[in-house]
């Protein structure tokens, strides 16, 4: 599935569901070609994957849940013919027996004559053939399709108010379109256009790539007899290349398929959020008032989607992601990170073994009012807490920033050893002693005191607390050094030393 037809299920559920409305899906299969194996699994479990599960329609290859059904296009096709039928009896539809040479011919004329191309007005064999002889060569057992016989005329314009564009005018559809293929079974436009009125579908919301076939669709209803659905049309997802826009393309995005967030551990709530932040520019000033509310409390508007396509930006994606993850209980992380390195990452599921250390881990900095945000996706979360498990004793490069000195960093580190680190110590003991040990070297005790006056010390207690970070992590840059220690325990802090 294209992250594209999940942005706008997504879209289509919520609107559905905050208007008291039915979200259902149908499978639109009549192009048998295009049919692969197990198809409709994949887009169901897709969509149930994202917690987009359907009120009405297909549920699974073969089953179905509501009072509308058949929902797979395929097994309506008696439904179909019986409409093409009546519209032949109405003298708005008739058989066609062109072959494909011939409309290749058709079509090489209109280009010689510089003309438009389709089947259409003085191109149009088959429209004006008697009835008998149209009879006949039926009977002969000739191949043929059925066309509409458009009553169309291009002059003149239709005017159409979209839900997301606005009022749109086309040009009126005056193409003889097929409505019923030599299979017997019927082409996209005519089937939804039925499908659409006997399942009571009030709203249609689809890619824009369907807004030029409006004129012809709202043809079909008007000649059915129906009343026509609202159309909202979605703007596909863009993406930045070379000064320049184009849409997301599975072929060359690896970020265009669904599967792609799996794989990369980028939890299902962090894409939706992100695709709801593309969809609504209002959902990220909302996201900052009610950090804790669930997003399906959030009223979303049609009318507020853009016009023109979103830009679709992983960075953007991944800023989101880290405050979803940040939201999350340290179980949370747990669960679903084990889950996806089960799959993806052998190293990380041995590292999770021990669950009530890592619990201990991933406890660090969540759940307080300033949560940690440095992971974004699973695959991040191994080197984010890898220094949790193992110290690199081959690296005796360690980036201490502003103390370089290796004398200064073992007296520093010797001193608070020998006569400050206390395992026992509350958060705040602990640190009016790291301040008592910079005041101890010649560092001032506090940062603002330092850049007040920095001919006075040597530095500050932050750089002190760095050199003991950057000693027992190996990195100068973690969560609470506090927690650490704590989590890490007593022999372990001073093995690492």
């Amino acid at each position: 599935m294209h992250i594209g037809g999940l942005y706008q299920a997504l879209i289509a559920k919520k609107q559905a569901n905050q208007t008291g409305g039915v979200f259902f899906v149908r499978i639109e299969d009549t192009d048998q070609k295009r049919e692969i194996e197990n198809g409709v699994s994949d887009i169901i479990n897709a969509l149930k994957n994202y917690g987009i599960e359907p009120d009405e329609g297909m549920i699974d290859e073969k089953n179905s849940v509501g009072e509308y059904g058949p929902y797979k296009q395929s097994l309506r096709k008696e439904i179909y013919q019986a409409y093409a039928k009546d519209l032949i009896k109405k003298g708005l539809a008739y058989p066609c027996f062109c072959t494909s040479e011939e409309l290749d011919q058709i079509r090489s004329n209109q280009e010689k004559a510089k003309e438009r191309t389709g089947y259409f007005g003085k191109w149009t064999k088959c429209r004006n053939m008697p009835v008998q002889m149209a009879f006949d060569k039926i009977k002969n057992g000739e191949n043929y399709i059925i066309r509409l016989k458009s009553p169309g005329n291009p002059d003149k314009k239709i005017k159409h108010k979209d839900v997301i564009k606005g009022g749109v005018d086309m040009p009126e559809n005056d193409q003889d379109i097929v409505i019923i293929k030599s299979d017997g079974l019927p082409t996209y436009h005519f089937a939804h256009a039925i499908d659409d009125h006997l399942m009571g579908t009030n709203l249609v919301i689809r890619g824009d790539e369907w807004l030029p076939s409006v004129p012809l669709h709202l043809q079909l209803f008007y000649v059915l007899g129906f009343k026509a659905p609202k159309y909202a049309h979605i703007a596909p997802l863009m993406k930045n290349e070379e000064g320049g826009k184009r849409k997301l393309s599975k072929r060359k995005d690896p970020e265009a398929a669904v599967t792609f967030y799996k794989e990369e551990g980028i939890p299902k709530q962090s894409v939706k959020e992100y695709l709801m932040n593309i969809a609504n520019s209002n959902f990220e000033i909302w996201r900052k008032q009610n950090p804790d509310k669930m997003m399906e409390e959030f009223t979303f508007d049609l009318k507020k989607m853009g016009v023109s396509g979103a830009l679709f930006d992983m960075t953007k994606m991944l800023d989101v992601s880290k405050n979803v993850i940040s939201k999350y209980s340290k179980e949370e992380v747990y669960e679903q990170a084990l889950a996806w390195a089960k799959e993806y990452d052998k190293e990380l599921e041995k590292m999770l073994e021990d669950k009530e250390y890592s619990l201990k881990v991933l406890g660090i900095e969540r759940g307080n009012a300033k949560p940690r945000k440095d992971i974004s996706k699973w695959s991040d979360l191994k080197n984010a807490i890898l220094y949790m498990y193992e110290l690199d004793s081959q690296n005796t490069n360690f980036e201490y920033q502003k103390i370089t000195d290796k004398t200064e960093i073992e007296k520093i580190v010797t001193l608070y050893f020998e006569k400050y680190y206390d395992e026992k110590d509350d958060k705040q003991t602990w640190f009016d002693k790291m301040k008592d040990l910079a005041e101890e070297l010649g560092y001032s005790r506090e940062v603002k005191e330092y850049k007040a006056n920095p001919e006075s010390y040597k530095g500050h207690v932050g750089d002190i607390s760095t050199v003991i970070r950057v000693t027992l992590t190996g990195r100068c840059q973690t969560p609470d050094l506090y927690e650490i220690m704590q989590v890490l325990g007593k022999e372990e802090v001073l093995k690492r030393i």
